[in-house]
């Protein structure tokens, strides 16, 4: 398993070899003690527009299928992503 610090800045490939970007920031749910999504991009320029960012610019943790030298998601995961963003931005905003 590895520690948060050492997620950042590793790149993101879907699972047929597409770069989707590397990760930038990571939102976590501190009550049930787990990371939700990875960001290609800082938080802070996601605040702006918080909606349009995680539809645009995040991975829902639970697409991804392996962390190692890189971080492997489901081929679908991006558009899956955007689909499920306006559910769970609402605890966001």
């Amino acid at each position: 398993m590895k520690k948060l610090t050492e997620i950042y800045h590793m790149d993101i490939y879907t699972d047929s070899g597409q770069y989707i970007g590397d990760v930038q920031d990571i939102i976590l749910d501190l009550e049930k003690r787990e990371v939700t999504r990875l960001l290609t991009i800082p938080w802070k320029s996601a605040k702006n527009n918080v909606n349009n960012s995680l539809k645009q610019n995040s991975i829902i943790f639970r697409h991804i299928k392996s962390i190692g030298n890189v971080i492997i998601v489901a081929a679908g995961a991006k558009s899956a992503s955007e689909n499920a963003a306006s559910e769970e931005v609402t605890d966001l905003s």
